[in-house]
C-alpha cells in the first residue's frame, strides 16, 4: 500500500510556498495582470510536480548522510517508511506529469524544459563540490518565475532575468543562513557550505549582502514594470521579514532556527506576489 502521507513528507509539499507564488508573480507580470486561468493552473501543476521530483532525488542522493544526520530522522526515507525503489518510481511519475503539464503551455516550454531542470538535477551534488551550493538551490528555484513568466508569453525579457536573479539571491542567502548551523556535520563529512568554507560569520555576511542586492532588485523589477505602490508595499514587507531573521538567529546561536524560523520566510514570496496581483487591480 502506498504511503501518501509519506510521500508529502518526502518532497516537503508544504515547502511550494517558496516557488509557487513567485511562479504565479511571472505569469501575472507577463500577463500584464491577467493570465489565462488554464496557464496558471497548468504553471501550477509544472511547479508543483517538477519540485517534488527535484526533492525526491535530492533526498534519494542524500540518504547516506541524512540517516547520519539527528536533525533528519523524521524524514520518510531516513526512517524507512520509503524504500529508494519506491521514490525513483515517485520521480519518473512526477517528471511524466511536469511533462505532461508543460506541454500545455506555449510550444517553447518544451524545448527550454531541459535547461530549467539543469539546475535542479545538479544542486544535489554541489554540496559534494563548492560552498556556494546554495545559490545552485537558488538558482533552481528561480525557475519558478521562469517557468510562470515563459508559459504564459514564450518569451524571455529582461524583466524576467531580474526578478529570476532577485529570488535565486533570496532563498540561496536564506539557505545559507539555514544551513550554516550543520557547519560542523558538513566539515566531518566532507560536504561544503559557505559555513564550511568561510566560516558561519563569513556565511551570514554573504547572506546579509545576498538579501540586500535581492531587495534592491525587487524595486528595479517594479520601475521596469511600471508598477505601483502596493507593488513596493509588497516588497517593503519582505525586507522586513528579512531584517527580522537576520536579527533573531546569529552565527553563534542557532536556537531560534525552527520549522516555524524556516516557514516564515514564505512570508516573502507570499507578500511580494499578493501585493504584485493586488496592484494590477486597485
Amino acid at each position: 500500500m502506498i504511503d501518501i502521507k509519506a510521500h508529502i513528507n518526502n518532497v516537503a509539499l508544504h515547502h511550494t510556498i517558496f516557488d509557487l507564488p513567485f511562479a504565479f508573480m511571472g505569469a501575472f507580470l507577463a500577463a500584464g495582470g491577467h493570465p489565462r486561468v488554464w496557464d496558471i493552473v497548468w504553471i501550477a501543476v509544472a511547479i508543483t510536480a517538477g519540485r517534488a521530483a527535484s526533492l525526491a532525488a535530492d533526498n534519494l542522493a542524500d540518504l547516506k548522510y541524512d540517516r547520519q544526520q539527528p536533525r533528519m530522522q523524521y524524514r520518510a526515507m531516513v526512517s524507512g517508511r520509503i524504500s529508494r525503489r519506491e521514490a525513483g518510481i515517485f520521480i519518473v511519475l512526477m517528471l511524466a506529469l511536469m511533462v505532461a503539464a508543460v506541454l500545455q503551455l506555449q510550444p517553447i516550454c518544451l524545448y527550454l524544459l531541459p535547461v530549467a531542470a539543469i539546475p535542479c538535477l545538479v544542486y544535489p551534488f554541489m554540496k559534494r563540490v563548492t560552498g556556494w551550493v546554495h545559490y545552485f538551490l537558488g538558482l533552481a528555484i528561480a525557475m519558478a518565475p521562469a517557468g510562470g513568466w515563459v508559459g504564459v508569453t514564450g518569451q524571455v525579457e529582461p524583466p524576467l532575468l531580474v526578478l529570476c536573479t532577485a529570488v535565486a539571491l533570496w532563498i540561496g542567502s536564506f539557505d545559507a543562513m539555514y544551513g550554516a548551523q550543520d557547519e560542523a556535520f558538513d566539515r566531518a563529512h566532507g560536504l561544503h557550505s559557505l559555513a564550511v568554507s568561510y566560516g558561519a560569520k563569513n556565511a551570514f555576511r554573504i547572506a546579509a549582502a545576498g538579501h540586500v542586492l535581492c531587495i534592491v532588485l525587487f524595486f528595479a523589477l517594479g520601475i521596469l514594470m511600471g508598477l505601483g505602490p502596493l507593488y513596493y508595499a509588497g516588497v517593503a514587507v519582505a525586507a522586513l521579514t528579512l531584517v527580522y531573521q537576520h536579527r533573531i538567529v546569529s552565527p553563534t546561536d542557532f536556537s531560534r532556527v525552527t520549522q516555524r524560523y524556516f516557514m516564515r520566510n514564505g512570508i516573502v514570496s507570499i507578500a511580494i506576489f499578493l501585493f504584485t496581483w493586488a496592484s494590477f487591480y486597485f
